[in-house]
């Protein structure tokens, strides 16, 4: 992206006006997560999870991306809980993404971002988000998010969306202290492990009638 590019997106003014502006200036064919984190920085690793959530908001399935974007969003978790600079591996780095089918799918979960931010205030339930046990906590949180957005159940409804609303409600409740969206995003977190539990627990009792049915 050119300088001119990064002038745009850091005048915008909102969230969603600078996911906005970056969305439109992707690239045509590919991307990669390293470009993407030169815009970005390190400041701005928020802000990145937010567009990285956005893919899987929406009932869109774009195969890999919720292992690579997954892994990426545990990254920054991981940098931010050791107060680091983010890593990527130069595998993860370099990878080849389509962008021609991330741009639809990214603005289509503009809407959320844009819906949240209407919401949103900073400094309420300040009691979440002050201190550092609240940040590690909170960090750990955001961290157990990515892991369940890597789970293997992407074929499934909701299985990525669930755990990305919740990564999304982190990242606005950080940038914006806002205790009530970082309490969202626990109920999400919740929700997501519950609906998981669901799911294989249904698939182990249906494996077992199968067995049974066969076996017998």
């Amino acid at each position: 992206m050119t300088a001119t590019t990064l002038s745009r997106i850091n005048e915008a003014g909102s969230l969603g006006d600078q996911l906005q502006a970056i969305i439109e200036e992707l690239p045509e064919d590919q991307l990669s997560l390293g470009e993407l984190l030169q815009v970005f920085g390190d400041e701005g690793l928020l802000l990145l999870t937010i567009l990285l959530t956005l893919v899987f908001l929406i009932p869109v399935s774009i195969p890999g991306v919720s292992t690579v974007f997954g892994a990426a969003i545990l990254l920054v978790g991981v940098s931010r809980l050791l107060r680091r600079p983010l890593w990527l591996p130069a595998k993860l780095r370099v990878r080849a993404l389509p962008a021609s089918r991330l741009r639809p799918a990214l603005t289509g979960g503009l809407h959320w971002v844009r819906r949240l931010e209407k919401i949103s205030r900073p400094y309420r339930l300040r009691s979440l988000v002050e201190g550092r046990a609240q940040d590690i906590f909170n960090n750990l949180a955001f961290i157990l998010a990515a892991l369940l957005l890597m789970a293997p159940f992407g074929f499934i409804p909701f299985s990525n969306t669930l755990p990305g609303l919740a990564l999304l409600l982190y990242a606005i409740g950080m940038i914006q202290r806002d205790g009530t969206a970082i309490l969202l995003g626990h109920l999400a977190n919740i929700g997501t492990m519950v609906y998981f539990a669901i799911l294989i627990g249904g698939g182990g009792m249906a494996a077992h009638g199968l067995f049974k049915h066969f076996g017998g």
